[in-house]
């Protein structure tokens, strides 16, 4: 563990020496931030601003869901899709061989190469968000802290659907619109559940699992959220990371390498 834990350190500081040679990108990152920020607070004001509400949702607690998904896109952007986005190339190019000859675990070395400091941006506003809307409903540190499981549970989720999505180019070498795809569902993250048609609730929690990703931290964070969800949240995250792992390792049988 403590070997990995230093590879990390190593790739991170690395990335980041590498990144931050093009500090007008971090600039144009934050206004990118800023911009789809007030999109998704214009659209949501659309809805209260007439008196409308969600069931069950304040405007401020509609912010808290708001402030998660603003953090999972800073997660997604940082983490994420530096790294899993490469997936694709390295099969490409052929430079997956080298991973694969690595003495490290390669998906570890294809999760964790790359940090972009480019999300941070989201990272920053997703907090403020979350802090201000918790001010307004008097939460307290005990009330974000019980966010914090449910909200790994969320991150691990959206990494194992992204990882699957990734190893897919073994077969299907453009996946760029699989993955464009992806993304535009997990859009619907913005908002509470109940925003959306009976249908579309069901497709949004047990075909692909958006609820997990923001609504149920959030009702955690409410104190109203049911055990069962909990639950159910904890055994799809270890579920989708384990079938992640195997899944990479049955695409593998598939890879023909450059120098075969």
């Amino acid at each position: 563990m403590s070997r990995y834990l230093k590879l990390i350190g190593l790739f991170w500081s690395t990335a980041i020496a590498a990144e931050m040679e093009y500090r007008v990108n971090f600039l144009l990152a934050a206004l990118s931030s800023v911009g789809n920020l007030a999109g998704s607070l214009f659209g949501l004001f659309l809805f209260y601003g007439k008196g409308y509400t969600f069931a069950g949702w304040s405007w401020e607690a509609a912010l808290l869901v708001l402030g998660i998904f603003t953090l999972l896109q800073g997660f997604s952007a940082t983490f994420l899709a530096p790294n899993l986005n490469r997936i694709v190339r390295h099969v490409q190019e052929g430079t997956l061989d080298f991973v694969l000859l690595k003495p490290i675990r390669s998906q570890f070395w294809l999760s964790t190469h790359i940090l972009s400091p480019w999300g941070l941006p989201d990272l920053v506003f997703g907090g403020i968000l979350i802090g201000y809307a918790g001010t307004k409903l008097g939460l307290g540190i005990d009330d974000y802290l019980l966010s914090v499981i449910p909200l790994f549970f969320g991150l691990v989720i959206l990494y194992s659907l992204w990882f699957m999505l990734g190893a897919t180019s073994i077969w299907f070498v453009k996946i760029y619109n699989v993955t464009e795809v992806l993304r535009g569902l997990l859009e619907a993250g913005r908002y509470p559940m109940v925003a959306y048609p009976t249908a579309y609730r069901f497709f949004f929690t047990f075909v692909v699992p958006v609820a997990f990703l923001t609504t149920i931290p959030a009702e955690a964070m409410l104190g109203r959220s049911e055990i069962t969800w909990l639950l159910g949240a904890g055994v799809l995250a270890l579920m989708l990371f384990f079938a992640s792992t195997w899944f990479w390792r049955f695409a593998l049988r598939f890879y023909t390498s450059a120098s075969s």
